[in-house]
């Protein structure tokens, strides 16, 4: 994601009797070109895609559900990757018209996207897994062993590569899970095949098709979760809203924090925004910097919209009702403490 020039706004007239102030910093650079990203992504597909056609074909021989499985898997991980590649593209366009901060979150779609689908499959192949163990079809325990070899060497190939792109991304995480899991398929789908090849025993193609699944449920998961945090607009996750209202509280000369909201635009771009009582004569402008530098060094926030606003006499004494805010969200921080939202 590429750096944002700084940029700050006035929230209020000058001539108002608050001070509205709101800035932010540059967004987070990862270290990574988007055009890297996209390279890495191309060359997975392309082995992805690749090795599909020979492993539908090889599957459909050798009658072996895991490898029918592993195909599958690795056309959700063919579709992800061309998600990833899209949303990363759209995401690139500039905020304009009603969409502000442009199409950032059109990655954590693709992601939610790809968290689904691992899902879906999982259920669909656990089902399956379910029906041959209790009726086993006969399965060519040698082309499975060889076509598992195979895809352990693609795909060991594509997670390296993706491995190498921004996980920080979700977008692009997602398709690196679905690439890690089917290397894991892989590995289960050549051991049962090794133990179907010596043993006869045809039921560890589906007991390998059963450990598959577990593992694509608990990755699915993992990210419909993360990327229904953001869609929720909730602080990224390990970061303490409450702790950095009291924070930012007991900075010197703040009476109070209130309406404070964290949320993450998409992955890797947190934003915060607050109300801010000072005492009566503090500089409004020096206490904005001072919590623009500590959500930003401590937490690593660059874009922050902060109002800062002299106290009233009457809100100085702490507990009486609060008129500059009819309609309070979360609760109010008060240098030692913190109040509901409803001033209970």
């Amino acid at each position: 994601m590429a750096d944002r020039a700084a940029r700050r706004r006035t929230t209020e007239p000058a001539a108002a009797q608050g001070h509205g102030h709101g800035g932010h910093g540059h967004g987070h650079g990862h270290g990574f070109g988007a055009d890297t990203d996209r390279r890495y992504l191309s060359g997975a597909l392309a082995l992805i895609v690749a090795f599909m056609v020979v492993e539908v074909v090889i599957g459909f021989v050798s009658g072996s559900l895991a490898l029918i499985t592993d195909a599958g898997h690795m056309l959700t991980d063919a579709i992800s990757i061309v998600f990833a590649l899209v949303a990363m593209r759209i995401a690139q366009r500039p905020p304009q018209g009603g969409f502000t901060y442009g199409l950032k979150r059109a990655e954590i779609v693709s992601a939610q996207i790809n968290g689904i689908t691992l899902l879906l499959l999982s259920a669909y192949f656990v089902y399956e897994g379910i029906v041959r163990l209790v009726a086993p079809p006969r399965v060519e325990g040698a082309y499975v062993v060889f076509t598992g070899l195979a895809g352990i060497a693609v795909n060991v190939a594509a997670t390296l590569l993706l491995s190498r792109a921004n996980r920080s991304s979700l977008n692009v995480e997602g398709a690196f899970q679905h690439i890690l899991n089917d290397l894991y398929a892989f590995i289960a789908t050549t051991v049962a095949g090794l133990v179907i090849w010596t043993t006869g025993w045809a039921r560890a193609d589906a007991v390998a098709a059963l450990v598959v699944a577990a593992l694509m449920l608990k990755a699915g998961w993992g990210l419909v979760r993360e990327s229904g945090r953001v869609f929720m607009e909730a602080a990224p996750a390990g970061m303490n809203p409450a702790e950095i209202g009291r924070k930012a509280a007991a900075l010197e000369h703040v009476v109070e924090v209130h309406d404070l909201h964290i949320w993450e635009v998409t992955s890797g771009y947190a934003a915060l925004s607050a109300h801010i009582l000072v005492e009566p004569g503090a500089d409004c402008h020096g206490v904005r910097v001072a919590a623009e530098r500590l959500v930003h060094d401590q937490y690593g926030i660059g874009h922050t919209t902060l109002q800062v606003d002299h106290a009233t006499p009457e809100l100085l004494t702490i507990g009486r009702d609060r008129a500059h805010c009819a309609d309070p969200h979360g609760p109010t921080h008060h240098g030692g403490f913190t109040t509901p939202a409803d001033g209970t």
